[in-house]
């Protein structure tokens, strides 16, 4: 089982995706808490230049919220991470954890179910872009 759903954008800015992403998610219930921009980390702090890299944590409250409920060392899963990368032909990769392979870890049964429906959406997100 792979820990991630992928998918690629070709002829999109990078500008342009985040935005396209970020609109996707809040139409499943996703709202982005935080957003990571590693290009510019890199940069910074090493004075190392990469390809653009964002990680977006996206939170969906009402899942976020049930999960807790049922083990509130989920919290170490949340949020969800979607990550934005370019590639080396210019393309846009954006990529999402699994939250099935995640909550496998967890030996919670309860969970499973949140899981298969929290992967539902972020499938729905990739397949909006």
């Amino acid at each position: 089982m792979s820990y991630y759903l992928h998918k690629k954008l070709k002829g999109i800015q990078f500008n342009e995706a985040r935005s396209k992403v970020i609109e996707a998610l809040k139409q499943e219930g996703f709202g982005v808490i935080t957003q990571i921009d590693l290009q510019n980390t890199f940069q910074s702090k090493l004075n190392i230049q990469v390809r653009p890299y964002e990680i977006l944590g996206a939170c969906n409250p009402d899942y976020a919220y049930k999960a807790l409920q049922s083990d509130s060392k989920l919290g170490v899963f949340l949020p969800c991470n979607v990550l934005l990368e370019e590639n080396e032909q210019g393309e846009i990769e954006v990529s999402a954890i699994d939250p099935q392979a995640a909550m496998a870890a967890t030996d919670n049964r309860e969970m499973e179910v949140f899981a298969r429906e929290i992967r539902q959406k972020l499938e729905n997100v990739l397949n909006t872009l």
